[in-house]
């Protein structure tokens, strides 16, 4: 399935680190231009069952994303060990 809102996708975590080890789960992170769906149902559009890993996947709006670089620790979290395999081309 293409989905053209896609602006990133990262992981970050263990998986980010390279300190995972058995029983750890991959954190994917996806950052969309907008959605209709609440927070909570967003990640169900994402198959990540054929990963060889259990994965959580977040999904932020892009607006959201903006929203928590102004209020915390998570956000910093992610931007100090994500590694961010796509990026949209700014526009």
């Amino acid at each position: 399935m293409i989905h053209p809102e896609v602006v990133r996708v990262g992981y970050f975590g263990s998986y980010a680190r390279g300190d995972w080890g058995v029983g750890s789960d991959l954190d994917l992170i996806i950052i969309v231009d907008r959605s209709d769906e609440p927070f909570e149902r967003r990640a169900a559009r994402w198959d990540a069952t054929e990963l060889p890993v259990p994965t959580d996947v977040l999904v932020y709006t892009r607006d959201e994303w903006e929203d928590l670089s102004q209020r915390g620790r998570f956000y910093e979290r992610v931007m100090h060990e994500a590694v961010w395999m796509y990026q949209e081309h700014q526009r």
